[in-house]
């Protein structure tokens, strides 16, 4: 449990939106090994990739935590002409939160968020609860009463 709360979840509890919250061992960065740890599927579990359109717009990106994104498809799916991950350097201004910890919840200013089309049926997926050792879990329904998602392919074939 944690001792206090992050900003995604005093946003979610500020919106009455039920979640789940866990800590895990910081230490682990392996998708598979964060997604035993918390009994899920790993294709429940996402990373939240930030990125920068050559329009210098910015979009988040949400996959799942095994797979890669297709920067040409994520392109696609926020009709830019291309986009790219932006400098690690530049998480934290951006968006407040640090490499390991970014949520789509709760960043400075809301950006065109685009999640994997795998999350469309799912009952439940975890993502960073903002901060490094911290998930949330929630219903995708309950996740665009929050933030405004679009779905898509954006990963890369496997």
């Amino acid at each position: 449990m944690l001792k206090d709360k992050t900003n995604v979840m005093r946003v979610l509890d500020q919106k009455k939106i039920a979640y789940s919250h866990y800590a895990y061992d910081n230490m682990t960065t392996n998708a598979g090994e964060v997604a035993k740890g918390l009994s899920t599927d790993p294709q429940y579990l996402y990373k939240t990739l930030v990125t920068v359109g050559k329009s210098k717009e910015h979009y988040v990106f949400m996959v799942p935590a095994e797979n890669e994104l297709d920067l040409k498809k994520a392109a696609k799916a926020v009709g830019e002409k291309s986009i790219d991950m932006i400098p690690q350097k530049e998480l934290l201004p951006l968006t407040g939160y640090i490499h390991g910890g970014c949520s789509p919840i709760g960043m400075k200013k809301q950006f065109t968020t685009v999640i994997h089309n795998n999350a469309q049926n799912a009952q439940i997926i975890f993502f960073s609860g903002g901060r490094v050792g911290c998930q949330v879990s929630l219903s995708p329904v309950d996740l665009e009463k929050v933030i405004h998602l679009k779905y898509a392919d954006i990963t890369k074939d496997t």
